[in-house]
């Protein structure tokens, strides 16, 4: 590969219209150029390591620089590039499909591959809404989700999104979507006990469905943690909860486990393992081939397929894409799958999980900290700069930013959101490791408080 200097890169880069662009900075940025990486560090132009600390995003979970995954998709490349998913199949998407119905929880058993978490939640509404209409019963259309989630950036997965401040100045549709309260725990009242919490969010859900009609309610998607609305955990049985109220009233509960999915949380899916409950259907992503290649998937139950089959015969699902079940993509999840369960990677998150979430709570003693949250592989720093009087100064917004860059400095790289910095390591991460992860980002945040003197 031809050296090039960091200056020139970041010169090229501008051209490139990056996901979330602040458009007053384009053609002015001078984004970190990110060159290699093995394991869990990666390096930049300038030679510098750096501890992959969000994992990419919330996906490079067997690692960097695995030979054995380039091998399979290289001889995947070689032996088969493409097949047409419409009429045809190809033997790792085949393989795949039925290996994934292994895997899920209950009798999620039949498969619809996508492009990415985004395609995937797209498709899953989608599916939703075609067989409702299938059924004789179009008007069941209302979609709930909850504020501060994240399900995509198509025009649907965006829609079902509640994070406000990602719509500004977009077009998306607020006539059949609705939004909740996000099961934050720190939202919860003075004196309220997480069980009455729990079921003030589950009756605003039910409310929520008696509001629209449960005639007119398709389905409720949640993320088992809101990722990137910051980490937020919801109270113990909430999941469980609000299944049962859609269970109630016909609702299609979709689990969004696009980041908790494959390992994130210490199993191949969370929803029944950590959370209790069997969705209708999982949509996945990221991890799924821990970002080697691009590609999403649902998961939908037999029993919402088989009334269908059953009451609509001649229904045809007209959605697809044309790298659905691509087959390299398909056998870097195969080859992925196959690493976790070789390497016991799953049980790994299992039993360093304490001591990743114990030592990020010790940030909890920084002034500048206001909460340390997670699960699994999966955490969240929330940083707050206030006023004299308490208030939220307005650069409280562009904290996590001024940490990460303070942390770059240092070696490490984190997940800047407003004034949250996510941490989403890849899954092979050591006890050594962590240690270096907190004693950086530690410093990363002293380095910011001394500035913000």
């Amino acid at each position: 590969m031809i050296e090039i200097e960091t200056h020139d890169l970041q010169q090229k880069d501008n051209q490139f219209i990056h996901p979330w662009e602040e458009l007053n900075q384009l053609d002015q940025n001078s984004r970190t150029v990110i060159t290699s990486g093995k394991g869990v560090y990666i390096k930049d132009s300038d030679g510098n390591q750096l501890l992959d600390a969000p994992a990419g995003m919330w996906c490079v979970n067997i690692g960097h620089y695995r030979k054995e995954m380039a091998d399979a998709i290289a001889e995947q490349v070689m032996t088969l590039t493409y097949s047409s998913p419409w009429s045809l199949t190809n033997s790792p998407a085949a393989i795949l499909a039925r290996k994934l119905s292994e895997l899920s929880p209950g009798d999620l058993n039949h498969v619809f591959f996508a492009t990415c978490g985004s395609t995937a939640v797209d498709s899953a509404l989608r599916f939703v809404l075609f067989r409702n209409s299938a059924l004789g019963n179009p008007e069941k259309k209302h979609i709930i989700s909850r504020k501060n989630a994240y399900h995509g950036s198509t025009y649907l997965s965006a829609s079902a999104s509640g994070k406000w401040s990602d719509k500004i100045n977009l077009e998306y549709k607020d006539d059949t979507f609705h939004h909740i309260s996000d099961p934050n725990l720190l939202s919860k009242p003075d004196g309220m006990s997480d069980s009455d919490y729990c079921n003030k969010l589950a009756d605003e859900l039910e409310q929520k469905i008696l509001e629209i009609g449960s005639d007119q309610v398709a389905a409720f998607i949640a993320e088992p943690v809101l990722a990137s609305g910051g980490v937020l955990l919801a109270p113990k049985g909430y999941h469980a909860a609000c299944l049962e109220i859609c269970r109630k009233h016909d609702v299609v509960y979709i689990s969004d486990e696009v980041v908790t999915a494959f390992g994130r949380l210490g199993y191949y899916f969370a929803s029944e393992k950590v959370f209790n409950i069997i969705p209708d259907i999982i949509t996945c992503a990221k991890g799924i081939t821990s970002g080697y290649v691009p590609l999403g998937a649902f998961l939908v139950s037999d029993r919402l397929l088989s009334t269908l089959a059953e009451k609509s015969p001649d229904a045809v699902f007209s959605n697809g894409f044309t790298y659905s079940g691509h087959p390299v993509a398909c056998a870097a999840a195969l080859k992925n799958i196959e690493i976790i369960e070789r390497e016991e990677i799953l049980e790994h998150v299992r039993s360093i999980e304490p001591y990743f979430q114990q030592r990020l709570k010790e940030l909890k003693d920084l002034p500048l900290v206001r909460d340390v949250r997670g699960i699994g592989l999966m955490a969240c720093i929330e940083c707050m700069d206030c006023s004299k009087n308490g208030e939220l100064l307005a650069d409280s917004y562009k904290l996590a930013e001024h940490i990460d860059r303070n942390c770059q400095s240092l070696g490490l790289l984190v997940r800047p959101i407003y004034n949250m910095c996510v941490m989403s390591p890849p899954l092979i991460i050591n006890h050594e490791q962590i240690d270096e992860m907190v004693h950086k980002l530690r410093l990363g945040i002293e380095l910011t408080i001394s500035e913000l003197e």
